[in-house]
Formats: structure tokens, C-alpha cells, sequence
């Protein structure tokens, strides 16, 4: 199959799952995912509607999830977005085809360095990976326009909340790790927060402190 059938394919997917909106597709077509699996045993498998495995016990998100979650978000081109929970770098590699700036923060060193390493080769210079307890976000940095949380939470994190602007939007998915989990969408008004429930997920948990590797 030739790249352009490949990526065709890969689109007509995205659209079957309810990814309609033309910035996120652009973008998703824009970024490889065979970039963020390399060298897995898996690789193979990347333009696959399924998450697959990475390093630290981890996994990247099936592209139809990241679409969705993307899509939910609603970037505009001058956003500032944290994202938590890097992973691999997939979605913040999309996220910087939509935003001005993307933090990322991940509790794994291992991972912050393959991601950073492939945000420079793609020379995705508005992208920045930390090593970090992403469950209290970015406060030096904060306050930001949009934040998605690619971990499951028990209920939206607090810290994470008060780091959302005014007209903010939070997509995170809630709910017991061993059990299915809903994406929520999480707006900040004048008034207080407003949530939206998107469809049902499962994520790896959100986890406080830095790992090991």
C-alpha cells in the first residue's frame, strides 16, 4: 500500500469514529505514528485503530481516542495547552500542529527523553517535554487555555482546574482504573465549571510522584 492510500485509509477511520473536525484531521495527518512507536515490537501496527504498548508500562492511545480528545478540546492557533502524561509524544505532536505552546509533562525520565528526541527531529519547536508529577500540573507556567489528561483520574485533579483560564476547556478521562472510565470535558466560566461527558475510555491511571525510570 503507498503512503497516500495508507494515510487515505488512516483518515476514513478517524471520520468513521466521529473525528470530523478538518484542523485536528490535518494535523493527525501531519504527524506519523509510526514515528512514536519505533523500534517497539509493534511498529508494525502503528497505523492501527488500537492502543499498543511503549516503554515504562505505558501505552499510546488508539488514534481514534486522540482524535476524539483533540477534537473536544477545541485548540485555537494562540492557545496555551498542557498537556499530562506524554507517553510516547503522539498526542502533544498533534497538539503542536494546533497551538502556539504545548507543555507536556510526563513522570517518566525514559519517556520525557524519547519524546523531546522526536519533537526535535520532526523540529516541533514549539513543544516542551518536562519530567514532572503531572497531577499538579505546570503552576510556574500556569494559567493555560486548554489541558488534556491522557490518565485517568477519579475525579478532574484540583490543581489541574485552578491552572484552567477563564474560558478554558480540560479533557480528562474519570473514573476507577480497573474499571471502563468516562471522557469528560471540563469548561471554566465566570460562573464556576461546567462538564460534559464525551463517551467511554480507558486509560492507564494517573499516578502522583516521578517514576523510577
Amino acid at each position: 500500500m503507498s503512503d497516500a492510500e495508507r494515510k487515505m485509509q488512516f483518515l476514513f477511520a478517524l471520520r468513521s469514529k466521529g473525528v470530523t473536525d478538518s484542523r485536528v484531521l490535518t494535523a493527525m495527518e501531519r504527524i506519523d505514528r509510526r514515528d512514536f512507536v519505533r523500534g517497539g515490537l509493534f511498529s508494525n501496527r502503528a497505523d492501527e485503530d488500537m492502543p499498543l504498548p511503549i516503554a515504562c508500562g505505558q501505552t499510546i492511545s488508539q488514534p481514534s481516542v486522540v482524535g476524539v480528545m483533540t477534537q473536544a478540546l477545541q485548540v485555537n492557533p494562540r492557545d496555551k495547552v498542557l498537556e499530562v502524561g506524554t507517553g510516547s509524544g503522539y498526542q502533544a505532536a498533534i497538539l503542536s500542529h494546533l497551538a502556539r505552546r504545548v507543555y507536556t509533562v510526563e513522570r517518566h525520565r525514559r519517556l520525557v527523553l524519547a519524546a523531546q528526541k522526536q519533537f526535535d527531529r520532526l523540529q516541533l519547536t514549539n513543544v516542551t517535554a518536562m519530567l514532572g508529577d503531572g497531577s499538579h500540573g505546570l503552576p510556574d507556567i500556569a494559567p493555560f487555555d486548554r489541558i488534556i489528561v491522557t490518565a485517568a483520574a477519579e475525579d478532574p485533579p484540583g490543581p489541574l482546574l485552578a491552572q484552567l483560564r477563564i474560558g478554558g476547556i480540560m479533557v480528562v478521562p474519570v473514573g476507577q482504573s480497573d474499571a471502563v472510565q468516562s471522557l469528560i470535558k471540563v469548561t471554566r466560566t465566570e460562573d464556576g465549571l461546567e462538564y460534559d461527558e464525551l463517551r467511554p475510555v480507558r486509560f492507564v491511571p494517573l499516578v502522583e510522584g516521578i517514576g523510577k525510570e
